[in-house]
């Protein structure tokens, strides 16, 4: 039988992480919780090393590059709005027929 991956939203890690930090034993919240010691250990590893950029999930990026594709998908948009007004500048200062 095969096994589906499950899928824990980034509110549901750092809660996790967080009851653990506040003192309650990883064993007891990792079976409240219904995931493994394994699991719940490397989500405070991951959190403790990658701070608030932790747990990015599917295709999110972490710091500097999401920085970066922004702002190029800015610079992409205000370069196409220039060009639409430069050619709205061309259209309107031809003489009238």
């Amino acid at each position: 039988m095969k096994k589906t991956r499950r899928i824990f939203p980034e509110s549901f890690k750092r809660e996790a992480v967080d009851q653990v930090l506040a003192g309650t034993p990883l064993r007891h919240v990792a079976q409240a919780l219904g995931i493994t010691e394994a699991l719940l250990g490397k989500w405070k590893r991951q959190l403790n090393e990658a701070g608030p950029d932790a747990f990015p999930g599917r295709g999110k990026q972490l710091g500097e590059a999401a920085e970066l594709k922004r702002l190029r998908d800015d610079l992409a948009r205000v370069t196409m709005e220039r060009d639409v007004l430069k050619k709205a500048l061309a259209i309107f200062s031809q003489p009238p027929k």
